[in-house]
């Protein structure tokens, strides 16, 4: 595996992240776990935590691979597969609307219970795989996120048709579908409310308002929090993380027509791995109860596990809508490709 890691290197320029050290002295002669995953899972999520866990778990070091958000990760994965080879044994970050992509792409193991026990814990109502190729860690909602020091909490549209209003020119930063999971989830969400014959109409009125579309959900923070523009597309915990991060009140969440798109991330086990059982017992710790327990304040997404232990403070000031939003995957599979093609044609500046 070190081969095949150093060819790739080389030949793409892409640097893997690694964190930790191994703990015990057997660690040091065999070969890392190697996870694709997506940036911010390294920069700002739970990346140390998995790691110590897994260390404790089973003596061995895991190695993050994390260049770009989810989406980009995902294609770098099957691209490397096809072109003869990828060093990654385990991927966390597929979101729920690439799932046709990864079944037609045959890029993840089946797994059982039997395979990864503390799936055990994980409700039917997230689990959106049946075949267990993709196994839920974390679930929420992609919505509307405003800065309350920026624009008046008062002044921010309260439905899509508000944000069309031309007092929003440039006062809002989205994520591009193609390489971002919240983007391709905004634009899922607009073809919810304006349907397929719609949807194309809608963004072109809504460009003027849009000040960048950026490749990934970090990027787009980024300039959010440097006070950019008033308003991204996000995700509903991100009032709980300022609160509680920043003892601050100011980033503040709006949903558009008391809705929220649904969200929901899966892990699974790279098809033609050659540490199949260390990368099923990857899963397994990630869904453990004391990992659960700390993805609400490490990814600030809502745990997958029925175990997970949360702080009050943090579902007080969650916002969880009473009318969440999720196209059916098969319609998602059927017409991803045609949905994002129209929207770069017709769409795009």
């Amino acid at each position: 595996m070190t081969r095949r890691w150093t060819a790739l290197a080389l030949v793409l320029g892409l640097v893997g992240l690694v964190l930790g050290q191994p703990t015990v002295s057997s660690a040091q002669s065999e070969e890392p776990l190697t996870v694709y995953t997506y940036d911010s899972f390294v920069s700002f999520g739970a990346a140390d935590v998995i790691t110590s866990a897994f260390q404790e778990a089973t003596g061995r070091d895991v190695r993050f691979v994390a260049t770009a958000d989810s989406r980009t990760m995902l294609s770098r994965l099957i691209s490397e597969r096809d072109s003869g080879g990828t060093p990654a044994d385990a991927f966390v970050g597929v979101e729920v609307n690439d799932l046709g992509t990864a079944r037609e792409n045959d890029v993840f193991q089946r797994l059982s219970e039997k395979d990864v026990p503390n799936l055990q814990s994980v409700p039917d109502d997230i689990r959106f795989d049946p075949e267990n190729r993709l196994i839920p860690y974390e679930h929420g909602f992609i919505t509307l996120v405003y800065d309350s020091e920026q624009i008046d909490p008062a002044d921010v549209p309260r439905t899509f048709d508000e944000l069309l209003d031309e007092r929003y020119r440039d006062s809002l930063i989205v994520e591009d579908p193609r390489t971002s999971s919240p983007g391709l989830s905004f634009l899922l969400w607009t073809i919810a409310q304006r349907g397929e014959d719609g949807y194309i109409e809608y963004w072109q009125q809504l460009m003027p308002n849009v000040l960048t579309i950026t490749q990934g959900w970090s990027q787009a923070f980024g300039l959010f929090t440097d006070g950019e523009a008033p308003m991204m597309v996000s995700f509903s915990t991100d009032h709980t993380f300022d609160v509680i991060v920043n003892d601050s009140d100011h980033i503040r969440v709006r949903t558009l027509d008391d809705q929220a798109y649904r969200t929901i991330f899966g892990m699974g086990v790279v098809r033609g791995t050659d540490q199949p059982d260390l990368a099923r017992e990857f899963l397994n710790v990630v869904l453990s109860s004391d990992v659960q327990s700390q993805l609400s304040e490490t990814e600030w997404m809502i745990p997958a596990s029925d175990n997970a232990r949360v702080r009050n403070v943090w579902w007080q000031n969650v916002v969880v809508p009473d009318d969440p939003v999720l196209l059916p995957s098969e319609r998602v599979t059927e017409n991803l490709d045609d949905w994002v093609d129209r929207w770069v044609r017709e769409a795009l500046p």
